[in-house]
C-alpha cells in the first residue's frame, strides 16, 4: 500500500452511514459507478469491480470461453494464481519462458502453441510491459485470445494504452500490495460485450438475475457460475484510490528515474518494452551470474534496504506452483482438469527445469523497491549505499 488516507476514511463513513452497502442499491451505488471510473479512465466498454484479481482473471478466461479441451500459455514467472485461474476455468496452463525484461518471451509464446491453444496470458510483472505489440501479432496469427494480467500493474501503460485494455480482456488487483488498494478487490476490462455478459453471469450467478436492472443488457441465458461480487464499501475505497493513483505513479516513476540516473555508470538494468508506461515500483538490476546478484544484495551497505532476487519470491515461480506441477486441480478428481477425458491431448510434462532460461534470469536479477514518497534526501541515501554495495 502507498497512500492512503482522510478521504477514503470520509467515503466509508458515508457509505456506512447510509445503511445501504449491498452492490445494487438505491443510495450512492459506488460499485456501479466505480465500474464506471474503470471504463472512463483505462478506456474501455465494460469492466466488472469484483473480491480480487484471481476472481477478474478465471472470470476472464470464462467469459472467453475456455474450458475443458484448451490449453493457456501462460510465463513461468508469475504469482501462481494466473496459472490456478486456467485451471478453475478447467483447462490446462502451458508455461512459457520470460525474457530479459521478466515477461513473456514472445518467441516462446508462439512455440508454445498448438491446436488446442485458446488464449495467452502476458503478465506485466512489478509493472513492468509486456511486448504487447509482439504479443497481438503472433495471437492474432494464430487465432489465440489475449488476456492481460495487470494485476501488479494498475495504470501503467504501452505506448500511451493502458496495460488490462490492450488485449481481448484484462484483469487488475487491489490487493493491499498493489499500486492502488481496497484490502483486496480486482477488476475485469474488456471492450468484448461476449466476454463481459459471461464473465458477468459467471462471477455473480447467485444474484445477478435477480438484483435491480442488472439483465437488461444481456443476451445469453444464465448459468450457473462463482460468487465474486463485491459490496459498496469496498468500492468506496477503490474510487477514492482511482483518484490517486496517477498521483502515485507519476512520483513512483519520477523516483525510479532519479535513482536510475544516478545508478547508470555502475549497474546494468533490465530492459523495458515502454519505460515511459512501466508503473515505477520497481528497479531491475541485472548481473552476470547469481553469485555476483548474491553478493550485491547481501552486501552490509544494504543490509536494511530488503533487496530481493525474483527467483526466491516463492509462489512467483512456476517450479513453486506445487498444486501445478503436481497436477492436483481440484479436491475431487471428477472435477480435475488435469484427470478429465477432454484433457487427454493437453498432458504437459511439468519439470522444475523446463524453463531454464527463466530461472536463470531471475536468479541473476535483484530488485530495488521504488517508494512514491521518498524524498530527495532519502533517495540519495539509498544511491550511495547501492553504489557502496558494488565496491
Amino acid at each position: 500500500m502507498y497512500r492512503i488516507g482522510q478521504a477514503e476514511t470520509d467515503a466509508v463513513k458515508r457509505v456506512i452511514e447510509k445503511k445501504d452497502f449491498f452492490k445494487i442499491n438505491k443510495s450512492y451505488q459506488e460499485s456501479l459507478h466505480a465500474e464506471d471510473d474503470l471504463q472512463r479512465i483505462f478506456g474501455v466498454k465494460n469492466s466488472i469491480l469484483m473480491t480480487s484479481g484471481h476472481a477478474a482473471l478465471v472470470s476472464a478466461l470464462v467469459g472467453m470461453g475456455v474450458g475443458p479441451g484448451d490449453e493457456v500459455i501462460v510465463p513461468g514467472y508469475t504469482y501462481i494464481s494466473t496459472a490456478l485461474a486456467v485451471v478453475g476455468a478447467g483447462a490446462i496452463p502451458v508455461i512459457a519462458e520470460v525474457d530479459e525484461t521478466l515477461t513473456l518471451d514472445v518467441a516462446d509464446f508462439e512455440k508454445k502453441i498448438t491446436p488446442r491453444t485458446k488464449a495467452v496470458i502476458p503478465v506485466h510483472i512489478q509493472g513492468f510491459p509486456c511486448d504487447m505489440d509482439g504479443i497481438m501479432e503472433v495471437a492474432k496469427k494464430h487465432n489465440v485470445m489475449v488476456l492481460e494480467d495487470a494485476c501488479q500493474a494498475d495504470g501503467g501503460s504501452y505506448k500511451g494504452t493502458r496495460l488490462g485494455s490492450i488485449g481481448d480482456a484484462g484483469a487488475l488487483s487491489f490487493n493491499y500490495y498493489k499500486v492502488i488498494t481496497s484490502g483486496e478487490g480486482g477488476a475485469l476490462l474488456t471492450n468484448r460485450d461476449d466476454i463481459f455478459e459471461r464473465a458477468f453471469i459467471y462471477h455473480d450467478s447467485g444474484a445477478v438475475c435477480f438484483f435491480g436492472n442488472q439483465m437488461d443488457y444481456v443476451t445469453i441465458e444464465p448459468f450457473c457460475g462463482t460468487e465474486y461480487r463485491t459490496n459498496d464499501i469496498t468500492a468506496a475505497i477503490i474510487r477514492v484510490q482511482l483518484e490517486r493513483m496517477d498521483g502515485i505513479l507519476a512520483d513512483l516513476r519520477k523516483n525510479k528515474k532519479i535513482m536510475m540516473e544516478a545508478l547508470s555508470d555502475c549497474f546494468k538494468f533490465a530492459p523495458s518494452y515502454d519505460a515511459e508506461g512501466d508503473c515505477g515500483t520497481t528497479i531491475a538490476l541485472s548481473f552476470d551470474t547469481e553469485e555476483e546478484a548474491r553478493k550485491f544484495a547481501t552486501h552490509e551497505s544494504v543490509a536494511d534496504m530488503k533487496l530481493m532476487l525474483p527467483i526466491d519470491t516463492g509462489k512467483h515461480v512456476y517450479r513453486n506452483w506445487k498444486a501445478i506441477m503436481e497436477k492436483r486441480g481440484a479436491l475431487h478428481p471428477a472435477m480435475d482438469p488435469f484427470k478429465m477425458e477432454a484433457n487427454k491431448l493437453c498432458e504437459q510434462d511439468y519439470r522444475e527445469d523446463m524453463c531454464p532460461k527463466t530461472l536463470e534470469i531471475l536468479a541473476r536479477t535483484v530488485y530495488v523497491a521504488v517508494k512514491p514518497d521518498d524524498t530527495e534526501e532519502v533517495l540519495q541515501d539509498k544511491i550511495t549505499r547501492l553504489r557502496a554495495a558494488m565496491n
